[in-house]
């Protein structure tokens, strides 16, 4: 039997990520006196990504056409952003730091006041919605293998996971249990479930729920997805 789990904030203490995270590449080495310029050139090279995603998909967004779009050298692409992946992290910046404000502090189910399995059940079926509707994007901004489980969302996604974990099965190892509930709510397995099965998201969200029923032990009279919120 694998050694107990190391003591985890209780409900009532910090869970260590009350902080919206910047998902986006930071302006970190520009001079004071740039720094505004600086901003300016992020959001109007973010614009010119915008563009390139509504008009052709995110595939068709690389360096050298944010590049292009946006009349800069590709070189300031690079500098802003670091990499594609970078940009494209930063194109989901805004909605993901919207929902982390929702399960963070929002109001229940989502965020704080209702009990642990309830949080469990609209936080995945949230992320499944939200998913759906940035699917491309997230596909596309994915990180590689050694750097997936560490990018900055996922973190916040699985700590939240695991928190709410800690309080409803509190003898389990909820560590390795969370990387695993959020394998339900990977990107690459929503597209290919709704987009090349063509499985409805009404299903991905009653199975979720119905996982976290089992994982928790919850009782089987509520096993209906939350309701969305407006």
């Amino acid at each position: 039997m694998s050694t107990a789990p190391p003591p985890f904030p209780t409900p009532q203490e910090p869970v260590g990520h009350p902080e919206l995270l910047q998902l986006g590449t930071a302006l970190e080495g520009d001079e004071p006196c740039l720094r505004a310029d600086a901003a300016r050139n992020r959001a109007r090279l973010l614009e010119a990504a915008g563009r390139l995603v509504a008009e052709r998909g995110a595939q068709a967004v690389t360096m050298e056409a944010v590049a292009a779009e946006a009349c800069v050298g590709k070189g300031t692409v690079f500098r802003r952003f670091g990499d594609r992946t970078g940009l494209l992290t930063a194109l989901l910046d805004h909605s993901e730091k919207k929902f982390q404000a929702a399960f963070l502090g929002g109001p229940p189910p989502l965020g704080p006041g209702a009990p642990p399995v309830e949080r469990l059940r609209a936080f995945g079926c949230a992320m499944l919605r939200r998913s759906a509707d940035d699917l491309e994007l997230q596909l596309a901004a994915e990180p590689g293998a050694d750097r997936r489980f560490v990018a900055p969302a996922r973190r916040v996604q699985r700590h939240h996971i695991e928190m709410l974990l800690r309080q409803a099965v509190p003898d389990a190892d909820c560590d390795l249990l969370s990387h695993t509930l959020m394998g339900q709510l990977d990107p690459a397995l929503i597209h290919h479930l709704t987009r090349q099965c063509e499985t409805p998201l009404a299903r991905l969200e009653a199975a979720w729920v119905d996982l976290v029923d089992r994982v928790t032990g919850a009782g089987t009279g509520c096993r209906q997805a939350p309701r969305r919120t407006p």
